[in-house]
């Protein structure tokens, strides 16, 4: 009997343990595939999104191309919990929001002086190996874009 509740209390150790440290699915680095995505003309292409945790935080560097084929590079470090946090290195938002809605669905907010200038719904695949961000705002000259963008786990 005392052998039986050792193996369970081990058992029930390891599953805690399991659950503790399972993965969030929208971390890892994502690589844009662009057969997949749309853009609107003239629109921002984020070629590549690495999510990592951050102490308590979530951390999200994205390099890209501005409208002109320019390179982009902005980072954010924040919560996913649907507050404003500052948004570094990037001239069109000034800060950002992320509010998750479940393990794998998360919606974001871009604002520019305090005002909405993008908003977002995010999707990681059941699978995780695919990353679905569509967004609709305006963009720096104040015309309308929408961008689906698909992304594969690296």
């Amino acid at each position: 009997m005392r052998v039986r509740t050792i193996i369970l209390t081990v058992a029930t150790c390891f599953a805690g343990l399991t659950l503790c440290f399972a993965q969030n699915p929208n971390l890892g680095t994502w690589k844009l595939n662009e057969a997949k995505s749309k853009f609107s003309p003239g629109g921002v292409k984020n070629n590549t999104v690495v999510v990592e945790s951050a102490d308590d935080s979530v951390k999200i560097t994205i390099d890209g191309v501005d409208a002109q084929g320019k390179p982009i590079h902005s980072e954010w470090t924040g919560k996913f919990d649907g507050k404003d946090y500052p948004l570094a290195s990037d001239p069109t938002w000034d800060s950002r929001s992320y509010k998750a809605i479940n393990d794998h669905t998360t919606d974001l907010v871009s604002k520019k002086d305090g005002k909405v200038t993008m908003t977002g719904h995010l999707v990681v695949s059941a699978d995780g190996k695919t990353r679905t961000v569509t967004t609709s705002g305006t963009d720096a000259m104040g015309k309308k874009v929408h961008s689906t963008a698909v992304y594969d786990k690296q």
